[in-house]
């Protein structure tokens, strides 16, 4: 599929890769994850999504560990992505997010730090070029105009998290291809002011934790298998409190789900993709059997009538519990100042 209209080009669905060594509990094994991203890969799915705050750095560094033939167009996504293991056509992505200051990530959109991230990146994946590179979180203390410098070594630009006017900013100053933003059944906010800005200009959509951080895979039981360090433990929709309700909404799409003869997770991530032709879902997985649900989702037809019914299902009041706790920087939609003249 074309993701935006500046000719970057990547597979229908992608693979978020955060999970693999951050966030989600303690780094999985090196040798079944390098697996997990051959069978995605042979599988059609090359839209790989990484950051070099995974780790910090671990994930780029399994990723540059993973063997592409010349055959294979390798696009790697947001969060951080990037392509090119091999000479390279297709397009990728990759993230930069801010720099580590006595142990707290700092989100910084200085052009000298980005270049320099950037240039870090490029040497840990073992490549020359990033396709795609996201901003990861926007710097609210730097207008987004001086962030956004061309040093060729990147070929198109992303942004994540960003406020409808910052996105209307910055595509003002250089073509954005494409924003990455979290968008599931259960965190529908998006649709108000961002999507509608992000097709206005031609930009394409990239849809992380299609599946609800796991929760329309599993539904509650999800929080039993939580390991030490996975912050969904923080989360407020996995609180007891809130799960206990949205326990219902899982039951309801579940039901749904029967009677369409695919799973819960299937409906939900093609949910996502009945969105339009200009979204791109990457969400993420560790185990191959997820990975095959995850490309089942494709084959999933829904119908306006099921649309309807699965957002009736899952608006906003009937969702409880906001995407983050309070105490947790997030940086969603940030606002950047204005250039001085």
């Amino acid at each position: 599929m074309k993701l935006g209209s500046q000719g970057l080009e990547v597979s229908v669905q992608g693979l978020g890769c955060m999970g693999m060594s951050a966030f989600y509990g303690p780094p999985k094994p090196e040798p079944d994850m390098i697996n997990l991203i051959h069978h995605s890969i042979n599988s059609g799915i090359t839209f790989l999504d990484t950051s070099d705050v995974y780790g910090p750095h671990t994930n780029e560094i399994l990723l540059a560990k993973v063997s592409i033939t010349s055959q294979l167009v390798v696009t790697l996504v947001q969060w951080s992505c990037f392509e090119g293991w091999d000479e390279g056509e297709g397009g990728a992505g990759y993230k930069i997010w801010g720099r580590f200051a006595d142990g707290q990530m700092n989100v910084c959109g200085d052009p000298v730090y980005v270049r320099a991230a950037c240039e870090a990146s490029l040497k840990r994946l073992h490549i020359n070029c990033i396709d795609l590179y996201y901003q990861h979180r926007i710097d609210t203390r730097v207008p987004i105009e001086v962030t956004l410098v061309e040093e060729g070594k990147i070929k198109y630009i992303g942004l994540s998290e960003a406020s409808a006017s910052t996105i209307k900013r910055a595509h003002a100053i250089h073509p954005i291809t494409a924003v990455q933003l979290e968008w599931s059944l259960w965190s529908r906010d998006v649709e108000a002011e961002i999507i509608p800005t992000c097709r206005e200009l031609g930009i394409g959509i990239v849809a992380y934790s299609p599946l609800g951080r796991g929760f329309f895979s599993s539904g509650p039981k999800l929080v039993q298998t939580f390991s030490q360090g996975d912050f969904r433990k923080h989360l407020p929709r996995f609180q007891p409190e809130n799960l206990e309700h949205n326990k219902n909404l899982f039951e309801r799409v579940s039901n749904m789900a029967t009677q369409k003869g695919c799973t819960p997770s299937q409906l939900a991530l093609a949910w996502v993709h009945h969105q339009g032709n200009d979204v791109c879902p990457i969400p993420g997985t560790t185990k191959i059997d997820n990975l095959e649900h995850n490309i089942g989702a494709l084959s999933v037809k829904l119908t306006p009538q099921d649309m309807a019914e699965l957002e009736s299902i899952t608006s906003a009041e009937a969702v409880k519990g906001a995407r983050y706790a309070s105490n947790i920087s997030t940086w969603q939609n940030s606002e950047t100042p204005t250039l001085s003249t």
